[in-house]
Formats: C-alpha cells, structure tokens, sequence
C-alpha cells in the first residue's frame, strides 16, 4: 500500500441499510488493515471547506494579543488559542511547531455536566472575530452528522446495534473542531532533519475527520513501520480511528500513529481536525463482537474522560506545570 485507501460514503445517506452493505465492507476493511482513509461523499461541499480555510487564516492573522486573550492555559476546560509550543505530541521530540485553536459544545458553567466533569465541560473561547463564532459553530454541526454516519457504519460491520456508538453523542459529548496553523519555521534558525511540524501521535477519541489544505505533509505509518503519504484529495475528508475505538475494538480496528513532516520554506500549512469524543462517562471496553473464542480483552475497561484526560496530562505543557 502506497497511500490511504479513498471510499465514496454516499450511500451511507440512502435510508435503505441494504444499500450500505458494500460501503460498510470498504469501511471495515481499511479500520482493519491501516485504520486510515480518505472518504468522499460525504455531503459537505467543496465551498464549504474551502470557506473554513478561509476563516481559519484570517483567525491566524489576527494580532498576537487578540489571540492571548483566548489562551487555551487560561480555560479550565481545555478550549482556545494554543501557541508553539503548548503542544507535545511526540515526547521524544522538540515541541511540535504549530498554532491551534479548540472548540466544542459552548457548556453554560451552571449546567450539572460542568459540575461532574470540568476539565471537559463548560463555555468556549471566540475572541472579537465577527461571525467567527457562528461559522465555527456551522461547521462543527456539519461534521458531527458525517462523523455519527461513519460510526453507524463502524458498528453495522461490527455486528452491533446501529446506535452502539452513536448514542453517546446524543447531548454531552466531547467532540472538538480544532484550527491548526503550521507557519513556516525562522529561515535563520537551524532545523533537524527529523524534526516535525506535527510529532508522531495517535489520535485519543473514536474517529477523527481532517480537512487539510494542498501544501501536504500528512504521513501514516504502515504495517511494517514505514512511513506513507496521504496527499490531499480535493473535497475529501481523512478518517482516522482512536485510540478509543482500538481499546474498544480490542485492536481490531488500528489507532494509527501519525505525523506531519517540516514543510518546505515559506509555506503555511492549515487543517482542520475533528476529533469525535463520547460524552466523558462513556464506559469503554472490549466488544464481545470483537473478542474470538478464548481469546482475552487487552485493555482494562475505562471512561473516555479518564482516557482523554490522561493524554492531555502528557501532551500539554500548561497541564504539566499545573500538576
């Protein structure tokens, strides 16, 4: 395999479930095989995405202070503006060199979920931007109706119920569309040959859906721990699965690592992840569908908050110097 396998989900919109038999088959095989794929047909139009980058570079412009002021260290609830260096993905690496910024369910702090969780749950931070707040909120909408398809899907070819998955995003769930900016590096400053605009990772959720730009960059690694490409694809979105899924799926369905390679000089890369997280006492453990006979689950059962929380702990720099 050279690069990720592309699949046309289209059908995923018929209301006859017989019509996404084949579409299913497709999904299921490259969960299993990479657990990586690009996905076109998914109903979000090229105009659409392409609005979003738009929005996404005139947030990055914005001055420096406008973006301090939602400086993701000062959110109890992990939403805002990251600068370099907030980040870690690859612990073995210099700081991954990119601008982000998060958002997810704007949570009123009164609401009892803030209460029982507040290091994931409570208001967004937008910023003076006009109209940001309502595109942002738009998109998010967009990409939370892809993503339940895929997860019906995913759990059609598991032999489970549709609803398995989908049913913990039906209200508190702690799904995040996130801005990333990477900026071309000082040209006076020397850079490794291994160094990363986006270290190796694995995604923490179920499924991610990642809209980037044409500048590339994005790279999968594969059974044999090489490394493949997976080029933009105009109007497609990349599907990845998560660690959730995996621990789910008792590895059945791979959490792939990933990375991003330094750009060339000059270039400004932008992309859009959507990382599809359950609500925060999702209680995951292995799928009986998933577990041969005699065989034995890998993981210790856990809530998706306990997992997600973890991985900022060890990701983030503000999170380690709080603790």
């Amino acid at each position: 395999m050279t690069t990720i396998p592309v699949i046309d989900i289209s059908a995923l919109s018929s209301p006859d479930r017989a019509d996404w038999a084949g579409v299913i088959q497709q999904i299921d095989h490259a969960c299993r095989e990479i657990g990586f794929l690009a996905i076109t047909g998914h109903g979000i139009s090229k105009q659409q995405l392409d609005a979003m980058f738009d929005l996404s570079k005139r947030f990055f412009e914005q001055p420096m202070d406008a973006k301090r002021a939602m400086e993701i260290a000062n959110s109890s609830n992990h939403r805002g503006w990251g600068s370099h260096g907030a980040e870690q993905l690859d612990p073995s690496k210099p700081t991954d060199w990119k601008e982000t910024f998060d958002m997810a369910l704007d949570v009123h702090p009164e609401h009892p979920v803030v209460a029982a969780c507040p290091e994931l749950y409570g208001p967004n931070q937008y910023g003076d931007m006009p109209g940001f707040q309502q595109q942002m909120n738009q998109h998010y909408g967009l990409l939370l109706s892809v993503a339940k398809k895929m997860l019906a899907a995913m759990a059609l070819a598991l032999n489970l119920e549709e609803t398995f998955f989908t049913r913990w995003f039906d209200s508190e769930h702690v799904t995040v569309l996130r801005l990333i900016h990477y900026p071309p590096r000082p040209a006076d400053q020397p850079v490794a040959e291994d160094a990363m605009a986006a270290g190796a990772h694995t995604d923490y959720g179920c499924i991610t859906l990642l809209a980037q730009d044409a500048v590339g960059g994005l790279e999968v690694q594969g059974n044999d721990g090489n490394w493949i490409s997976a080029p933009p694809i105009d109007g497609a979105l990349v599907v990845n699965i998560g660690d959730l899924m995996q621990r789910w799926t008792n590895d059945a369905y791979r959490s792939t690592a990933h990375r991003v390679r330094n750009l060339a000089p000059g270039k400004h890369r932008y992309s859009m992840p959507f990382f599809v997280e359950p609500q925060f006492d999702t209680p995951v453990s292995c799928i009986d569908t998933c577990l041969a006979e005699g065989e034995q689950a890998k993981y210790p059962p856990i809530t998706s908050g306990e997992w997600i929380l973890s991985r900022f702990a060890a990701t983030y720099a503000y999170r380690q110097k709080t603790a």
